[in-house]
Protein backbone atom coordinates (compact mmCIF):
# COMPACT_ATOMS: atom_id res chain seq x y z
CA UNK A 1 0.00 0.00 0.00
CA UNK A 2 1.31 3.37 -0.85
CA UNK A 3 -0.23 7.39 0.46
CA UNK A 4 -2.74 5.80 2.35
CA UNK A 5 -4.58 9.43 3.07
CA UNK A 6 -3.43 10.89 -0.43
CA UNK A 7 -6.59 13.61 -0.47
CA UNK A 8 -7.43 14.29 3.47
CA UNK A 9 -4.13 15.79 3.85
CA UNK A 10 -5.15 18.60 1.79
CA UNK A 11 -8.71 19.17 3.66
CA UNK A 12 -6.91 19.79 7.15
CA UNK A 13 -8.70 23.02 8.36
CA UNK A 14 -7.01 23.31 12.07
CA UNK A 15 -4.57 21.45 14.50
CA UNK A 16 -7.09 19.02 15.84
CA UNK A 17 -7.25 17.74 12.30
CA UNK A 18 -3.78 17.97 11.79
CA UNK A 19 -2.98 16.11 14.70
CA UNK A 20 -5.64 13.11 14.36
CA UNK A 21 -4.14 12.81 10.91
CA UNK A 22 -0.37 13.01 11.88
CA UNK A 23 -0.55 10.54 14.50
CA UNK A 24 -2.76 8.06 11.68
CA UNK A 25 -0.04 8.31 9.36
CA UNK A 26 2.67 7.94 12.39
CA UNK A 27 1.58 4.46 12.82
CA UNK A 28 1.21 3.56 9.41
CA UNK A 29 4.89 4.31 8.73
CA UNK A 30 5.95 2.54 12.00
CA UNK A 31 4.20 -0.06 10.42
CA UNK A 32 5.51 -0.30 7.21
CA UNK A 33 8.86 1.26 7.34
CA UNK A 34 11.85 -0.99 7.77
CA UNK A 35 14.23 1.94 8.74
CA UNK A 36 11.80 4.30 10.98
CA UNK A 37 10.27 1.55 13.01
CA UNK A 38 14.12 0.09 13.75
CA UNK A 39 15.15 3.88 14.44
CA UNK A 40 11.93 3.84 16.96
CA UNK A 41 12.27 0.58 18.13
CA UNK A 42 16.31 1.34 19.18
CA UNK A 43 14.84 4.48 21.23
CA UNK A 44 12.82 1.87 22.80
CA UNK A 45 9.76 4.08 21.66
CA UNK A 46 5.99 3.00 23.30
CA UNK A 47 3.76 3.50 20.07
CA UNK A 48 0.75 2.69 21.90
CA UNK A 49 1.65 5.83 24.35
CA UNK A 50 2.07 8.57 21.42
CA UNK A 51 -0.98 10.57 21.59
CA UNK A 52 0.40 13.61 20.42
CA UNK A 53 2.11 14.75 17.72
CA UNK A 54 5.01 16.22 19.70
CA UNK A 55 5.75 12.58 21.05
CA UNK A 56 6.34 11.63 17.52
CA UNK A 57 10.09 10.21 16.93
CA UNK A 58 11.42 12.52 14.18
CA UNK A 59 14.19 10.02 11.66
CA UNK A 60 17.59 12.27 11.70
CA UNK A 61 17.60 13.40 7.62
CA UNK A 62 21.14 12.00 8.04
CA UNK A 63 19.57 8.51 7.02
CA UNK A 64 18.26 9.48 3.46
CA UNK A 65 21.80 9.52 2.71
CA UNK A 66 22.39 6.21 3.73
CA UNK A 67 19.24 4.07 3.50
CA UNK A 68 16.20 3.68 0.75
CA UNK A 69 13.54 5.30 3.40
CA UNK A 70 10.40 3.94 1.95
CA UNK A 71 7.21 3.29 3.58
CA UNK A 72 4.63 1.06 2.50
CA UNK A 73 5.08 -1.80 -0.24
CA UNK A 74 6.17 -0.07 -3.78
CA UNK A 75 8.98 -0.35 -6.26
CA UNK A 76 10.56 3.49 -6.56
CA UNK A 77 9.63 4.90 -9.76
CA UNK A 78 12.76 7.24 -9.70
CA UNK A 79 14.30 9.92 -6.19
CA UNK A 80 15.09 12.81 -6.17
CA UNK A 81 18.62 13.85 -4.91
CA UNK A 82 20.50 16.77 -3.20
CA UNK A 83 23.40 19.19 -4.42
CA UNK A 84 25.74 18.03 -1.70
CA UNK A 85 28.90 18.99 -2.44
CA UNK A 86 31.75 16.72 -4.12
CA UNK A 87 33.26 15.57 -1.01
CA UNK A 88 29.64 14.73 1.03
CA UNK A 89 27.25 11.99 0.48
CA UNK A 90 24.13 13.16 -1.09
CA UNK A 91 20.55 12.46 0.21
CA UNK A 92 18.09 10.57 -2.12
CA UNK A 93 14.36 11.16 -1.94
CA UNK A 94 12.85 7.91 -3.36
CA UNK A 95 8.70 7.68 -4.91
CA UNK A 96 6.51 5.59 -6.26
CA UNK A 97 5.27 8.94 -8.60
CA UNK A 98 5.22 12.74 -8.39
CA UNK A 99 1.24 12.86 -7.90
CA UNK A 100 1.54 13.69 -4.46
CA UNK A 101 4.36 15.77 -5.08
CA UNK A 102 2.70 17.87 -7.62
CA UNK A 103 -0.13 18.50 -5.35
CA UNK A 104 1.37 19.22 -2.66
CA UNK A 105 3.92 22.00 -4.39
CA UNK A 106 1.18 23.87 -6.34
CA UNK A 107 -1.46 23.79 -3.73
CA UNK A 108 1.27 25.33 -1.77
CA UNK A 109 2.10 27.52 -4.08
CA UNK A 110 -1.16 29.12 -4.90
CA UNK A 111 -2.00 29.38 -1.21
CA UNK A 112 0.51 32.09 -1.09
CA UNK A 113 1.08 33.83 -4.52
CA UNK A 114 -2.58 33.02 -6.21
CA UNK A 115 -2.58 30.49 -9.98
CA UNK A 116 0.83 30.31 -11.37
CA UNK A 117 -1.21 31.71 -14.34
CA UNK A 118 -1.20 35.09 -13.66
CA UNK A 119 2.62 35.05 -14.03
CA UNK A 120 5.69 35.18 -16.24
CA UNK A 121 7.73 32.39 -14.32
CA UNK A 122 11.66 33.03 -14.58
CA UNK A 123 13.98 30.52 -12.98
CA UNK A 124 18.04 31.65 -11.98
CA UNK A 125 19.08 27.94 -10.99
CA UNK A 126 22.07 27.37 -13.07
CA UNK A 127 23.57 24.95 -9.81
CA UNK A 128 20.70 23.23 -10.13
CA UNK A 129 19.79 22.87 -13.81
CA UNK A 130 23.23 21.13 -14.21
CA UNK A 131 21.93 18.12 -11.48
CA UNK A 132 19.62 14.74 -13.39
CA UNK A 133 17.32 14.28 -9.90
CA UNK A 134 16.63 18.55 -8.56
CA UNK A 135 13.34 18.47 -6.87
CA UNK A 136 13.98 22.69 -7.17
CA UNK A 137 14.30 21.93 -10.73
CA UNK A 138 10.70 19.79 -10.79
CA UNK A 139 8.68 22.02 -9.08
CA UNK A 140 10.03 25.48 -11.00
CA UNK A 141 9.57 23.27 -14.24
CA UNK A 142 6.07 22.55 -13.58
CA UNK A 143 5.25 25.98 -12.59
CA UNK A 144 6.74 27.43 -15.57
CA UNK A 145 4.48 25.20 -17.83
CA UNK A 146 1.16 25.32 -15.68
CA UNK A 147 1.84 29.66 -16.16
CA UNK A 148 1.18 29.53 -19.72
CA UNK A 149 3.72 32.01 -20.64
CA UNK A 150 5.35 32.04 -23.53
CA UNK A 151 8.19 34.24 -21.98
CA UNK A 152 8.52 31.88 -18.83
CA UNK A 153 11.35 29.92 -18.58
CA UNK A 154 14.84 29.08 -17.15
CA UNK A 155 18.25 30.47 -17.97
CA UNK A 156 21.46 28.77 -17.07
CA UNK A 157 24.30 31.41 -16.92
CA UNK A 158 22.70 33.48 -19.97
CA UNK A 159 22.28 37.02 -17.03
CA UNK A 160 22.68 39.01 -20.04
CA UNK A 161 19.33 37.66 -21.79
CA UNK A 162 17.61 37.56 -18.55
CA UNK A 163 18.17 40.98 -17.70
CA UNK A 164 16.78 41.94 -21.12
CA UNK A 165 13.87 39.86 -20.55
CA UNK A 166 13.29 41.36 -17.49
CA UNK A 167 13.51 44.75 -18.51
CA UNK A 168 11.15 43.86 -21.39
CA UNK A 169 8.49 42.62 -19.42
CA UNK A 170 8.96 45.37 -16.67
CA UNK A 171 8.26 47.90 -19.29
CA UNK A 172 5.16 45.66 -21.02
CA UNK A 173 3.70 45.62 -17.86
CA UNK A 174 3.52 42.11 -17.00
CA UNK A 175 3.94 40.26 -13.65
CA UNK A 176 7.02 38.30 -13.01
CA UNK A 177 8.58 36.04 -10.41
CA UNK A 178 11.96 35.58 -10.70
CA UNK A 179 13.03 32.67 -9.07
CA UNK A 180 16.70 32.30 -8.29
CA UNK A 181 19.49 30.59 -6.40
CA UNK A 182 20.97 32.88 -4.22
CA UNK A 183 24.76 33.33 -5.70
CA UNK A 184 23.30 33.78 -8.97
CA UNK A 185 20.86 36.70 -7.62
CA UNK A 186 23.42 38.58 -6.44
CA UNK A 187 25.78 37.87 -9.43
CA UNK A 188 22.88 39.60 -11.55
CA UNK A 189 22.62 42.53 -9.64
CA UNK A 190 26.03 43.18 -9.26
CA UNK A 191 26.31 43.26 -13.19
CA UNK A 192 23.11 44.79 -14.44
CA UNK A 193 21.46 47.91 -13.66
CA UNK A 194 17.80 46.53 -13.09
CA UNK A 195 14.69 48.48 -11.06
CA UNK A 196 11.83 46.19 -11.25
CA UNK A 197 9.27 47.74 -8.97
CA UNK A 198 6.88 45.10 -9.74
CA UNK A 199 8.96 42.29 -9.63
CA UNK A 200 8.81 39.19 -7.26
CA UNK A 201 11.60 37.81 -6.19
CA UNK A 202 12.21 34.76 -4.84
CA UNK A 203 15.66 33.07 -3.32
CA UNK A 204 15.62 29.61 -2.76
CA UNK A 205 19.18 29.83 -0.57
CA UNK A 206 22.29 28.54 -1.41
CA UNK A 207 25.45 29.95 -1.86
CA UNK A 208 27.03 26.28 -3.65
CA UNK A 209 30.56 27.53 -2.04
CA UNK A 210 30.42 30.67 -4.89
CA UNK A 211 30.53 33.26 -2.21
CA UNK A 212 30.71 33.44 1.55
CA UNK A 213 27.58 32.99 3.64
CA UNK A 214 25.96 36.11 4.69
CA UNK A 215 23.17 36.98 7.29
CA UNK A 216 19.93 37.38 5.96
CA UNK A 217 19.37 41.07 6.70
CA UNK A 218 22.44 41.67 4.33
CA UNK A 219 21.57 39.78 1.79
CA UNK A 220 18.02 40.85 1.84
CA UNK A 221 19.51 44.60 1.49
CA UNK A 222 21.43 44.18 -1.52
CA UNK A 223 18.46 42.12 -3.19
CA UNK A 224 16.37 44.87 -2.48
CA UNK A 225 18.39 47.47 -3.33
CA UNK A 226 19.54 45.75 -6.68
CA UNK A 227 16.00 44.74 -7.67
CA UNK A 228 14.39 47.73 -6.39
CA UNK A 229 11.56 46.02 -4.96
CA UNK A 230 10.26 46.60 -1.48
CA UNK A 231 10.39 42.86 -0.28
CA UNK A 232 12.45 39.48 -1.03
CA UNK A 233 10.32 36.26 -0.97
CA UNK A 234 11.69 32.88 -0.17
CA UNK A 235 11.07 29.15 -0.11
CA UNK A 236 12.28 26.79 2.49
CA UNK A 237 12.60 23.04 0.96
CA UNK A 238 14.83 20.45 0.58
CA UNK A 239 14.94 17.44 -1.23
CA UNK A 240 13.92 15.00 1.95
CA UNK A 241 10.65 17.06 1.98
CA UNK A 242 7.37 17.10 -0.05
CA UNK A 243 6.09 20.48 1.01
CA UNK A 244 7.75 23.89 0.96
CA UNK A 245 7.30 27.07 3.31
CA UNK A 246 7.00 30.27 1.77
CA UNK A 247 8.14 33.92 3.36
CA UNK A 248 6.42 37.11 1.93
CA UNK A 249 9.46 39.04 3.20
CA UNK A 250 11.54 39.62 6.25
CA UNK A 251 12.71 36.08 6.74
CA UNK A 252 9.21 34.78 8.46
CA UNK A 253 8.04 31.77 6.86
CA UNK A 254 4.46 29.98 6.60
CA UNK A 255 3.78 26.49 6.22
CA UNK A 256 0.63 24.96 4.47
CA UNK A 257 -1.80 23.50 6.64
CA UNK A 258 -0.51 20.36 6.16
CA UNK A 259 3.51 21.00 6.83
CA UNK A 260 4.40 21.81 10.69
CA UNK A 261 7.24 23.23 12.02
CA UNK A 262 8.50 21.71 15.90
CA UNK A 263 11.44 22.74 17.07
CA UNK A 264 13.45 20.57 19.26
CA UNK A 265 16.01 21.15 22.38
CA UNK A 266 19.63 21.64 20.66
CA UNK A 267 21.28 19.70 23.66
CA UNK A 268 18.57 16.81 24.22
CA UNK A 269 17.14 16.41 20.58
CA UNK A 270 14.69 13.79 21.55
CA UNK A 271 12.90 16.81 23.82
CA UNK A 272 11.29 19.33 22.21
CA UNK A 273 12.02 23.20 22.66
CA UNK A 274 9.64 25.52 25.22
CA UNK A 275 7.66 28.11 22.90
CA UNK A 276 9.73 30.58 21.49
CA UNK A 277 12.99 29.12 22.05
CA UNK A 278 15.64 28.72 19.44
CA UNK A 279 16.15 24.70 18.93
CA UNK A 280 16.87 22.08 15.74
CA UNK A 281 14.04 22.65 13.23
CA UNK A 282 11.63 19.28 13.17
CA UNK A 283 9.47 18.94 10.24
CA UNK A 284 6.36 17.12 10.05
CA UNK A 285 5.35 17.41 6.59
CA UNK A 286 2.04 14.36 5.72
CA UNK A 287 3.11 14.90 1.94
CA UNK A 288 5.62 12.32 2.64
CA UNK A 289 3.40 9.62 2.83
CA UNK A 290 5.75 7.59 0.47
CA UNK A 291 8.96 7.73 2.59
CA UNK A 292 8.65 9.47 6.34
CA UNK A 293 6.74 12.38 7.37
CA UNK A 294 8.48 12.94 10.61
CA UNK A 295 12.28 14.44 9.64
CA UNK A 296 14.70 15.91 12.16
CA UNK A 297 16.85 18.65 10.19
CA UNK A 298 20.21 20.35 10.55
CA UNK A 299 18.46 23.91 10.47
CA UNK A 300 18.17 25.78 13.58
CA UNK A 301 14.88 28.16 13.85
CA UNK A 302 12.11 29.70 15.93
CA UNK A 303 8.48 29.24 16.06
CA UNK A 304 6.25 31.88 16.60
CA UNK A 305 2.84 31.85 18.25
CA UNK A 306 0.98 32.28 14.92
CA UNK A 307 2.40 29.24 13.94
CA UNK A 308 4.92 31.12 11.64
CA UNK A 309 8.45 30.40 11.68
CA UNK A 310 12.03 32.00 11.01
CA UNK A 311 15.37 30.03 10.24
CA UNK A 312 18.09 30.98 12.09
CA UNK A 313 20.90 29.02 11.19
CA UNK A 314 22.68 25.69 11.18
CA UNK A 315 24.39 23.38 13.40
CA UNK A 316 27.90 23.62 13.38
CA UNK A 317 29.35 20.62 11.29
CA UNK A 318 26.14 19.74 9.60
CA UNK A 319 26.98 19.64 5.88
CA UNK A 320 26.01 22.47 3.74
CA UNK A 321 22.76 21.27 1.69
CA UNK A 322 22.07 23.16 -1.46
CA UNK A 323 19.09 24.14 -0.16
CA UNK A 324 19.92 25.20 3.32
CA UNK A 325 19.21 29.66 4.53
CA UNK A 326 21.62 31.60 5.67
CA UNK A 327 23.59 30.94 8.85
CA UNK A 328 23.00 34.15 11.04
Amino acid sequence: MKNPYPDQIFEIEDDDSFNELALKIFRYQYDGNKIYRSFADHLKVNVSRINRPEQIPFLPIEFFKSQRVLSGSYTPAGYFESSGTTQAATSRHYFPDLAMYEKSFLRGFDRLFGSSEKYNILALLPSYLQQKHSSLVYMVSKLIVQSGKKESGFYLDNYAALAEKLDALHHSGETVILMGVTYALLDLIENYDLKHTRLVVVETGGMKGRRPEMIREELHRRLTAGFGVKKIHSEYGMTELFSQAWSVGDGIFNAPPWMKIMIREVNDPLSMAAKGKTGGINVIDLANQHSCCFVATHDLGKVYPDGSFEVLGRFDHADVRGCNLLVE
